[in-house]
């Protein structure tokens, strides 16, 4: 089981965008593996920190976390590419910019002492799934258009940032000499430029390619849910690290079930002959027909709570219920002898309305489905 992002980093889940930066500078320096070389518990202490830094510096990475835990971004294990969300050293490193600046660079392995390799650009698609493969889980096959690098296309060392990605400005402050670093202009952060390129190629020695991306999507997702699909994105120039592919969930209308959360509700419309009387009903659920027994004398609003036959948590954590709310149907219109028989009825105590202490009030049914 994952370890909690906020326990990672020592900080409360009210911390706020400074605190988070600081315990995130703490912690890698304290874990950086050229501080604690051949050590693995700290290079895996070091990923973790990373990747927590990576969820709970995003307003609404943390917002999603803060909701649905790590399920929110790798699902069961399949968005992510593994254990760090599909980070790597690259993908590490590339944050010490923002984070250490210029003075993080007298570490080696890659923190600001070698090339540092230029990510391309994340694609966007939108997924649309029924409640039933919502419910279950589901594996999707997208095709997707994605830059590449041409066959044949050559690249050579930048000249600006000698291959390093990033250029370096040295300025004279009130507290010394301050270095900061930002990323090349001339290679866009890659280290490399276009020497040689096929004609079918871009400016940027790309192409456009199709290619079929499996997306495993996990039980229990919600509309608007955005899951990650490491190195699925666009290229970029030169010796870089593909993009991401995000999967936006977008959430199909079910003809008959309702998802509230974790719950489905269902209206089921049952006529007053079979109110009185007592009727078995096949109704409709996520999977299939289930079938219910409805008791003599039901009323209408009535509501049946079928444990575990709704959505699975996300978490992990069971499944929510299938709601049966019962509608009694009143008939608009009748013939002579069904009308005599009502109008009869009007003075018959059977008919009277006696709800007894115990019946719930409409107003008391909603608090209790919703509590």
């Amino acid at each position: 089981m994952k370890k909690d992002f906020y326990e990672i980093l020592s900080i409360s889940k009210s911390a706020d965008a400074v605190e988070i930066k600081k315990a995130y500078r703490k912690s890698a320096l304290k874990y950086h593996p050229d501080k604690n070389p051949g050590d693995k518990e700290a290079e895996e202490n070091f990923k973790l920190a990373a990747e927590a830094y990576e969820v709970l510096s995003d307003p609404q990475k943390k917002a999603k976390y803060d909701q649905y835990g790590h399920q929110a971004f790798d699902g069961s294990g399949g968005f992510g590419g593994g254990g760090h969300g599909g980070m790597n050293m690259d993908d590490i490193f590339s944050q010490f910019g923002d984070i250490f600046g210029g003075g993080f660079g007298g570490f080696g392995g890659g923190g600001g002492g070698g090339p540092r390799r230029a990510k391309g650009s994340n694609l966007r698609i939108k997924v649309k799934l029924t409640l039933e493969e919502i419910a279950n889980g589901v594996e999707k096959k997208v095709k997707v258009k994605r830059k590449v690098q041409a066959k044949g296309v050559t690249y050579k060392t930048c000249s600006t940032c000698n291959g390093q990605g990033q250029v370096m400005r040295v300025t004279n402050t009130i507290l010394g000499r301050m270095q900061s670093a930002s990323t090349c202009p001339t290679c866009g952060g890659s280290g490399q430029i276009l020497d040689k390129r096929p004609s079918e190629a871009d400016a940027q020695g790309m192409i456009l390619e199709d290619e079929t991306v499996s997306i495993k999507i996990p039980a229990g997702v919600v509309d608007g849910m955005q899951l990650k699909v490491s190195n699925k994105g666009n290229d970029a120039p030169g010796n870089s690290i593909p993009g991401d592919l995000i999967v936006a969930i977008e959430e199909l209308e079910h003809e008959f079930l309702k998802r509230e959360g974790e719950n489905i509700h269902y209206d089921l419309y049952i006529s007053f002959p079979e109110a009185v009387l007592g009727v078995s009903k096949d109704i409709e659920a996520i999977n299939g027909k289930v079938r219910i027994k409805l008791e003599e004398g039901i009323q209408s609003g009535k509501i049946l709570r079928l444990k575990g036959k709704g959505i699975p948590s996300i978490n992990g954590y069971g499944s929510g219920d299938l709601l049966v709310h019962v509608n009694v149907w009143t008939p608009k219109t009748l013939n002579k002898e069904q009308k005599q028989f009502f109008e009869n009825a009007l003075n018959d105590e059977h008919f009277v309305p006696s709800p007894e202490k115990t019946e719930k009030s409409f107003f008391e049914k909603v608090k209790d489905m919703f509590s």
